[in-house]
């Protein structure tokens, strides 16, 4: 099941992410007002009503049968790590502490925060997905 579930949180995010991602919340996520709160919250609501959605189409097409309890800890596990995550400040002091100011300088943080979210977004929620079935 772990393997069935992470391609799903997967594609999730990445639909999320991208397509499903405004201009404007892409803009504004990350700034310390209302306004920046407000974009960050809808779109981790958008990464949360994506994975569940299909989630659902995964146990229907699959025979996935994950817990309520498993399914509530990961959606919210995956809407408060990629709400915090996409604050950026994370991201940048990472950056700047590990010897990757260069690499943050060129651009690399949208790298770095698509490796934090998978490794610490995606991959717990999967395995409580899977430890919870």
């Amino acid at each position: 099941m772990f393997a069935d579930v992470f391609v799903i949180l997967y594609v999730a995010h990445h639909l999320s992410d991208f397509p499903l991602q405004t201009d404007h919340q892409a803009a504004h996520k990350a700034d310390p007002t209302f306004a920046g709160w407000r974009a960050n919250l809808i779109h981790a609501g958008t990464h949360i009503a994506t994975t569940a959605v299909l989630l659902l189409v995964g146990a229907l097409v699959l025979g996935l049968h994950p817990t309520v309890a498993g399914t509530a800890a990961a959606l919210a596990w995956i809407g408060v790590s990629h709400s915090v995550i996409d604050r950026r400040s994370i991201v940048r002091w990472w950056m700047e502490h590990t010897g990757q100011s260069g690499y943050l300088k060129h651009g690399g943080a949208l790298t770095v925060d698509q490796a934090a979210h998978i490794g610490l977004g995606l991959l717990p929620a999967a395995l409580a997905l899977a430890a919870l079935h």
